[in-house]
């Protein structure tokens, strides 16, 4: 006997073999029939979706989800345009704090809205003795008072209290870390956030230290998640890279550094697992810091890169030497040469044909490195929606030449290049769908069109969060189209993407989001 049939419905499975159906039988929480192999079975459950449009679940290959809930339940200065509005946040925020020297959190800051970087002195006037920590929406930067600056080594650069990449890291380090029970509430949070967007399975990207790790047990909040049944969703998680170290392993192993007990990618199960290896090689568009072959429009400067060239190449090349799948951070074109240098590297020392290596964000990504992707197997995991809601700045600071080649779609794909979709969350807005609809139309909220020749159609931006989605993450036997024997992880949705005007994809509804047959979003 069935658990679930679910039945009068429009079902896109994403499998060539049988790309749509009107039944679906589920067993145990895996798909076990499509149609006349399950339409006469006896089941406990028959839900009549009245033709309701059924996809895989979403799968979101790039999110903070520690981050994402801590940010949710932290005072918040966007959208204030001026530095009055902000700075009256900030004195609301440090006059909940009941004792001097307690630190202060504010989110949601973001120099572009105000023309200009928040100061340490204009902070210095409402923090009332506290340490105020103001951090920038990219994650790759953030502002503090003087109370923070005078904790910091003198060799640590600010500008006037804004720190950017490894700097803003050492002032992260001056506090103790989140508690697991504080992190496991965040984590819940923003998981159910995902489902009901659609996401049945994402992978957090990067924990235990770099620039957003929380606390080096951070694994540890998500277990404990686990074993209380309150994970909403499957997660892999990527182990940030400064979180390696060097054995004393068996030189025939050929391992050079490692997570305590050689733990790699793959440990885990189908619920919670280790993912890739998380490699920062350079900031990002958003603070001007990711890494570029060329200034930033207008300018002379030409962001930066996180560490020392040959220092990071190294710790590609250890990782994946490791036996790890890697995910490495390159936004901007200069570090993505830097990433796909490294990873040929790493490839002509020990091949490994099915390492599965990534390339996060690919934010800026020229003609000529196409090939190079191609060549090595790697993947581009990109964000639409940073184009969809800040492609007018990133734009403009890119220029008209190089406009063209942010976040690409059909460039990756004609060079047979497995395109990813993610969120970065909470960088910026979750939605898949929202996300797809950018992909088809390459449109911002301003009705600017980026890039149109990077468009993709509906089944290709669809195929970047499901089947390209469980390929990055290794899931392909198991998730990514509702095939027979994989997980019955799928997403109800109100209108088919493929049907209606790409302009309407990101209003279309999530009637329900099912994890494992088992309903996340009421059916």
């Amino acid at each position: 006997m069935l658990c679930t049939r679910l039945t009068n419905a429009h079902i896109l499975t994403m499998d060539p073999d049988h790309p749509v159906a009107h039944d679906l039988g589920i067993w145990r929480g895996r798909v076990v029939g499509l149609d006349e192999a399950v339409t006469g079975l006896p089941a406990r459950e028959v839900v009549d979706l009245q033709g309701a449009t059924v996809l895989p679940g979403f799968i979101d290959s790039h999110v903070h989800l520690a981050w994402a809930g801590l940010k949710a339940a932290t005072p918040g200065i966007a959208p204030c345009a001026r530095v009055e509005d902000v700075l009256a946040v900030v004195a609301e925020a440090t006059a909940r704090k009941a004792a001097p020297g307690d630190w202060v959190d504010v989110a949601g800051y973001d120099q572009r809205a105000l023309g200009r970087h928040l100061t340490a002195a204009e902070l210095d006037r409402v923090s009332h003795g506290r340490k105020v920590f103001v951090m920038h929406d990219s994650g790759h930067a953030c502002v503090v008072n003087s109370a923070v600056l005078a904790l910091l080594p003198a060799d640590v650069p600010h500008q006037d209290g804004f720190l950017a990449e490894s700097a803003m890291t050492a002032v992260r380090r001056l506090r103790l870390p989140y508690s697991q029970e504080e992190l496991a509430d965040a984590i819940e949070h923003a998981g159910r956030a995902c489902l009901a967007e659609g996401i049945t399975a994402c992978a957090e990207a990067g924990i235990g230290g770099g620039l957003l790790g929380h606390s080096p047990v951070e694994l540890g909040a998500y277990q404990l998640l686990r074993d209380r049944g309150r994970l909403p969703l499957r997660v892999q998680l990527m182990a940030a890279g400064d979180t390696l170290r060097p054995v004393g392993a068996h030189a025939d192993d050929g391992i050079p550094r490692s997570l305590d007990l050689g733990l790699r990618t793959g440990f885990g199960d189908d619920w919670l697992s280790l993912g890739a290896l998380k490699i920062y090689t350079d900031g990002g568009m958003m603070a001007r810091t990711a890494a570029l072959t060329a200034p930033y429009e207008g300018t002379t400067h030409t962001g930066q890169l996180q560490d020392d060239p040959e220092r990071l190449t190294e710790l590609v090349v250890d990782g994946h030497l490791a036996g790890w799948q890697l995910a490495v951070h390159a936004i901007g074109d200069r570090a993505a040469d830097l990433a796909l240098d490294a990873l040929e590297r790493a490839q002509t020392l020990r091949p490994r044909p099915d390492a599965r290596h990534r390339v996060e964000h690919a934010g800026l990504i020229r003609p000529d490195q196409l090939p190079r992707f191609a060549r090595l197997g790697v993947s581009a995991v990109v964000q639409p929606n940073f184009l969809r809601y800040f492609g007018d700045d990133y734009a403009d600071v890119m220029g008209e030449a190089r406009a063209p080649w942010m976040y690409r779609g059909r460039g990756f794909l004609d060079h047979g290049v497995t395109l990813v979709g993610s969120s970065d969350r909470p960088v910026t807005d979750g939605s898949p769908l929202r996300a797809i609809q950018f992909m088809v139309e390459r449109t911002s909220l301003s009705g600017r069109r980026i890039g149109p020749d990077e468009g993709v159609t509906v089944d290709e931006a669809l195929r970047a969060y499901t089947v390209a989605g469980a390929y990055a993450c290794r899931w392909d036997d198991s998730a990514g189209s509702l095939t027979p024997g994989k997980r019955a992880d799928l997403v109800v949705l109100g209108d088919d993407p493929r049907r209606v005007d790409p302009s309407r994809i990101g209003d279309i509804e999530v009637v329900a989001t099912l994890v494992d047959g088992r309903e996340g979003k009421r059916l």
